[in-house]
Formats: C-alpha cells, structure tokens, sequence
C-alpha cells in the first residue's frame, strides 16, 4: 500500500534538510516542497500563526515508521506535523517507480 506524507517545517531550507534525509535512505521516492504556506493554528493555549514549507512525500505504507523517526531526527519542532494519507488510486507506473525507489 502506497501513501502520501504530510510534514510541515520551519521554512524551505529546513525542508529540503529534510527531503534530502528521506530520500537519500530511500524512505520515499519523492518530496514536493511548497513553500511558503501560511499556517494557522493552537499552540500553548494560544491561537498563533507561522510562514512554513510543505513537504509531500510519497512513500509505501511499511516505510511509515521509519520515516517518521527520520523526520524527527532532524526536525527543529517539538511536535512535528507528520500524518499519511492512503493513496486510493494511482498511475501502475508510477507507483512501480516509488517501489523500486524505496527500501
């Protein structure tokens, strides 16, 4: 099974420190950076508000722990945003390509 990993980081070098760390371990095939991304959210009781990059990382789902230590291995946040969404359909080739770009 195939999915797609959400991460958010501090900014976009961050976020290709990061990409760069997953794929070079072969814990995904792919990173999509988008940046900037505005974020809105709760922290320490307080509505808060930050500029971060996005990272999309298409992956297989047995990899998921793996990259998710990997990420926080070298993520500044506290409480990294790292969630995986399951890939319901996809091109035969491409998800041939993400297998055999992955451990």
């Amino acid at each position: 099974m195939f999915i797609v990993v959400l991460v958010t980081a501090r900014d976009k070098t961050e976020a290709e420190l990061i990409a760069r760390h997953l794929v070079e371990r072969k814990l995904c095939a792919c990173v999509n950076i988008v940046a900037p991304v505005n974020s809105l959210f709760r922290w320490d009781n307080k509505l808060d508000s930050s500029e971060e990059a996005m990272l999309i990382i298409k992956t297989r789902k047995a990899l998921f722990k793996k990259l998710e230590e990997a990420v926080k291995s070298v993520h500044s946040y506290e409480v990294p945003e790292i969630i995986a969404l399951p890939v319901v359909l996809g091109s035969k080739k491409y998800l041939d390509w993400v297998k055999t770009s992955t451990v």
